[in-house]
């Protein structure tokens, strides 16, 4: 049988846990059309968190309700990327039947395109896309851009937020919907070209409910055609802890290491968590280290001595700092995703097992 987990990054899961609330808000957004305030939206989350799958899902939901949708990452050449994208959007809707490309829109009495071989576009990009939207739009279109790994060390990432702004305020048929570790998008809110960015609605993926994650679970096992034992499916939530990466991880390793045809143990998801901590180390805590501050290693130094738990005064007191000045890597930490409150002035780790490396690391 195929496993029907998908732990590799940017993979749609066949159960997307603990996010129907956004999903359900952006689908609004897109029946709602121009002046929704969803239209414009920035998913924030640490690595892991299944930022990269919303971003492959609710194009779906967009183009379902007669939005054309491009999707890119942050990288060099993406505002070119954008551009062709779209154009060949506005072809697959103007598309004659022929096998014709779309490569020049022209506008005047009526919106008409130009159906020929490749030339170089003339004017700035800001040109280009208007010529692309008043296509779209001539047609009953909306577009819906997708950009994924927003950075603020990226030019062009700069540039497409100026200009988009002058989509939003020229009340254009577009939406934005982006997605960055917390830090580049804090970065990126920073810059005063990119102000606009401020007023876009933020999705920051957090923890999920043991709930949902059961559900996610045992849905996807069924959706695989198995069943799994309801000792095993506690032992993988737990060993989950609301993280949609490992849950991904524990449930692929489980099937793989589990007989065909029967339902999942305790034994089969014991087996899966140790391999699955194993693929943790190498994609998400190596990562989330090299990215940290100093002072941000202090902070979670001072936490290994406790399980489970940490109270804001005892890392103070071991860090040898005051009680406010604690608070800002608290604040730091919490915001990228690494650690998250557990009642009254008490944090922990949010990453599964990173208390547990950084043990061994530092």
């Amino acid at each position: 049988m195929k496993n029907p987990f998908t732990p590799s990054f940017g993979s749609e899961p066949l159960v997307l846990a603990g996010r129907r609330d956004i999903i359900e808000g952006m689908r609004r957004g897109y029946e709602n059309g121009t002046g929704d305030p969803r239209l414009n939206s920035i998913v924030v989350g640490a690595r892991g968190t299944g930022k990269t799958a919303l971003l492959n899902i609710i194009p779906g939901i967009a183009q379902e309700r007669g939005w054309a949708c491009v999707s890119v990452t942050a990288l060099s050449g993406m505002l070119e990327d954008i551009y062709q994208r779209a154009v060949a959007q506005a072809s697959d809707i103007l598309n004659d039947g022929k096998g014709a490309r779309l490569t020049g829109l022209t506008i005047g009495s009526a919106v008409g395109a130009t159906w020929e071989l490749p030339d170089e576009p003339e004017g700035n990009w800001r040109t280009r896309m208007y010529r692309v939207l008043d296509t779209l739009e001539s047609q009953g279109t909306g577009l819906l851009i997708t950009v994924d790994e927003v950075t603020s060390d990226l030019d062009e990432m700069i540039q497409f937020a100026a200009v988009y702004q002058h989509f939003v305020r020229e009340g254009r048929s577009v939406a934005l919907l982006m997605a960055g570790l917390p830090n580049n998008v804090s970065s990126l809110l920073s810059n005063k070209s990119a102000s606009f960015l401020r007023r876009a609605k933020q999705y920051r993926l957090g923890r999920i409910s043991d709930a949902d994650m059961a559900f996610a679970i045992r849905k996807t096992v069924e959706g695989g055609g198995r069943s799994i034992e309801r000792e095993a499916l506690d032992l993988a939530v737990k060993a989950s802890s609301g993280f949609p990466y490992m849950m991904q991880l524990v449930g692929f390793h489980t099937w793989e290491s589990s007989e065909d045809g029967g339902a999942i143990d305790a034994d089969a998801v014991a087996r899966g968590i140790e391999v699955a901590g194993y693929d943790m180390r190498d994609g998400v805590y190596r990562s989330t280290l090299r990215d940290l501050s100093a002072k941000d290693i202090d902070f979670l130094q001072a936490m290994l001595e406790d399980e489970g738990g940490s109270r804001m005064a005892d890392v103070a007191r071991r860090m040898g700092v005051s009680s406010s000045y604690a608070s800002q890597y608290r604040l730091r930490l919490i915001d990228q995703g690494v650690i998250g409150e557990r009642g009254r002035g008490r944090v922990w780790f949010d990453i599964p097992g990173f208390d547990s490396y950084l043990r061994e690391e530092l």
